[in-house]
């Protein structure tokens, strides 16, 4: 199982422990990562609403690349997949638009490749039973939410991969770890990670409001298939209040799965981790 691979600019900077455990928990679950050559920015989140034309040739480019492997692609990002995934959407219905593209990029691109996100591919096609026979750490007692974010199964016509409103992927994953899945009502909230620089007084209300009803169910932590929205309430949250970690999806796995590597990753967080693993004897 192989794909090509495109960590856009968070995966190489603020959330590299998201590049990190991804690629460790791809290795051993026989999921080879090729990267992209030469892969740039994807224009996210503010590109699209500048410049149509620039906002579908920046995507355009990576997946032109891409295509020159020969293989379909993984994305982490949500918003980086977003992108990806709209600009080929939009060249397998518009042929005016696939030229443009390529008169843009100086590439040929027929679309001829899917594109997925990370988490999509290790449920959905490695699956949660290859998952289940992985694990020799159950995160036994852990009380967790899914953090879904605004962009992962959204808009559903585009990305199409679990339910916009009550997605699952994340839960039904986090269960196979052992961990107590728990439901609550901001899964798929925003937690306005777009904003956090230019708007910070509504990024704050957005970010308690998210963790009062994290604690609200009994969660001890949050789990996020997203950069932007893993910083933004890991750097948001009231310093006077209860602080819950937020963990990217791929971390919980590789410590599932006995990974060696895993104290470091959660060590590049803000809020520590570290007390509340060790009192489920995770570390």
């Amino acid at each position: 199982m192989k794909y090509a691979y495109y960590p856009g600019c968070s995966l190489e900077s603020t959330a590299k422990e998201y590049d990190l455990s991804l690629r460790a928990i791809c290795q051993r679950l026989g999921v080879e990562l090729e990267e992209i050559p030469d892969w740039s920015c994807c224009g996210a989140s503010s590109g699209h609403s500048t410049n149509y034309r620039l906002a579908h040739a920046l995507a355009g480019r990576n997946l032109a690349i891409a295509e020159r492997q020969g293989l379909n692609v993984a994305v982490a990002c949500p918003a980086c997949f977003l992108r990806l995934r709209n600009t080929r959407h939009k060249v397998m219905k518009d042929s005016q638009l696939k030229e443009t593209v390529t008169e843009s990029i100086g590439l040929p691109y027929q679309a001829r490749y899917n594109v997925r996100h990370v988490l999509d591919i290790i449920c959905n096609e490695v699956g949660i039973q290859t998952i289940k026979t992985k694990v020799t750490k159950p995160l036994s007692g852990l009380r967790l939410v899914a953090y879904y974010g605004c962009f992962l199964v959204r808009p559903p016509k585009v990305v199409a991969f679990d339910e916009p409103e009550n997605p699952q992927s994340i839960d039904t994953l986090l269960d196979a770890l052992g961990a107590e899945v728990l439901d609550w009502p901001g899964k798929v909230d925003c937690c306005g990670g777009s904003l956090s620089l230019t708007k910070r007084g509504i990024v704050i209300r957005l970010v308690r409001e998210l963790i009062d009803a994290a604690c609200g169910v009994g969660a001890e932590a949050l789990v996020t298939a997203c950069p932007l929205c893993q910083l933004n309430l890991d750097s948001r949250q009231n310093s006077g209040g209860r602080r819950l970690p937020v963990f990217y999806f791929t971390e919980l796995v590789g410590l599932a799965m006995g990974d060696p590597n895993a104290r470091g990753w959660f060590k590049k967080h803000l809020i520590d981790a570290s007390n509340l693993l060790a009192s489920h004897g995770l570390l």
